[in-house]
């Protein structure tokens, strides 16, 4: 069968075909994107575990026009495999080191919410930036311009994309290289106790320096946005997880992660084939792209029992909306805590209602809402 990513119908709710695809191939050949679909759980967790099956950037053509938007890349750990992979990932790591990120938890708190208020745009994005920017060091003044950078560059992930689309990632690229590249300056001339002033001393390039900032900032929010919205949506369209939820606080933590289950903020992640290997019983030869369908395995009926059902006390629940393997998502633990702390939050609220249709934002590699309205009353 043939997925159409970009069909509205199929954008709003890619669950049903996944599903039917999964079912009658877990591994297969998508000709309108020349790339195998690994969409059950055992296939897709082989594709982010292999290391045949890796990350190796090309610069988009004409490299000339493409330039800004090749050299966050290029440059990036999540585009490179060992050892440049090794280098660059072990530099950053420690920021996120599980101590760390744990210090961060007293200090991540939600915006203040009215009676009615928009989740997206009045919590979930001023959190995520929020504690992202603090990590890294950016001035509070200059935060509001990350959100709609970041916004730009990860359209470019969609599995198809307009000119207009394209222009304005390559010219969000710019911007964001430029400005980070002044911060960068800035704190090496007057250190400051954050992980850009870190990366200053730790031996990375001035591209490299550029590119793992952006790679953190973008990753950072997009994942914790998008996550938080998702399972909110899906909790206030399973009321009586709700209330069990209400009922018992002790599953906001299984709660977060049956909302990175049920509704994947990350759909697809591709790999390519460094040699011929085998997956789910097919060959992939040598060269040839592979996508990991991250919500088809996290609704595989072999893994999951009931994986249609949201369920805030599933136990155990190996989802894999942070990859797997190499490439993994380093910055987990703050997403999870993040997730955790919104969460929290919402719940102290004494009723929470929709107050008007979620906007499903037209994508689907990084799947969200643009818009969900909400009243406490």
């Amino acid at each position: 069968m043939e997925i159409a990513f970009d069909d509205p119908g199929f954008v709003l709710d890619p669950y049903p075909m996944m599903a039917t695809l999964r079912a009658s191939a877990p591994l297969s050949w998508h000709a309108p994107t020349s790339r195998f679909l690994a969409s059950s759980h055992a296939t897709a967790n082989a594709v982010l575990r292999d290391r045949r099956l890796g990350r190796f950037w090309t610069d988009l053509e004409p490299a000339a026009v493409y330039e800004p938007f090749n050299l966050l890349h290029r440059h990036q750990m999540m585009e490179n495999e060992p050892p440049v992979h090794t280098r660059l990932r072990s530099l950053v790591a420690q920021a996120f080191g599980r101590g760390h990120v744990e210090r961060l938890r007293a200090g991540i708190k939600p915006p203040s919410m009215g009676t009615e208020f928009d989740l997206i745009s009045d919590v979930a994005e001023p959190l995520a930036v929020t504690v992202i920017a603090e990590l890294l060091g950016v001035p509070a003044t200059d935060r509001p311009r990350l959100r709609p950078w970041s916004a730009a560059i990860v359209r470019m992930y969609e599995v198809s994309r307009t000119p207009a689309v394209e222009a304005a990632a390559i010219e969000a690229s710019r911007e964001f290289a430029d400005y980070l590249a002044h911060l960068a300056a800035a704190r090496r001339a007057d250190p400051r106790d954050d992980l850009i002033t870190h990366l200053t001393g730790v031996g990375l390039t001035g591209d490299e320096l550029i590119a793992s900032v952006i790679l953190l900032l973008n990753a950072g929010h997009e994942a914790s946005v998008n996550g938080l919205g998702n399972g909110v949506v899906a909790l206030l369209e399973h009321p009586a997880q709700l209330a069990r939820l209400r009922a018992d606080r002790s599953l906001v933590v299984t709660a977060v992660e049956e909302m990175l289950r049920f509704d994947s903020p990350s759909q697809l992640f591709v790999r390519t084939a460094a040699a011929d290997v085998t997956v789910g019983g097919v060959t992939v030869p040598a060269g040839a792209e592979v996508a990991a369908l991250l919500g088809a395995a996290n609704r595989d009926p072999a893994v999951f029992a009931a994986p249609d059902r949201f369920d805030v006390g599933r136990v155990p629940n190996p989802h894999l909306s942070f990859g797997a393997g190499l490439h993994f998502c380093l910055g987990a633990p703050l997403a999870r805590i993040e997730l955790q702390s919104a969460l929290e939050a919402l719940l102290d609220l004494p009723a929470l209602e929709f107050a008007g249709p979620p906007v499903r934002h037209p994508s689907f590699v990084l799947r969200g809402w643009s818009a969900v309205p909400l009243t406490t009353s």
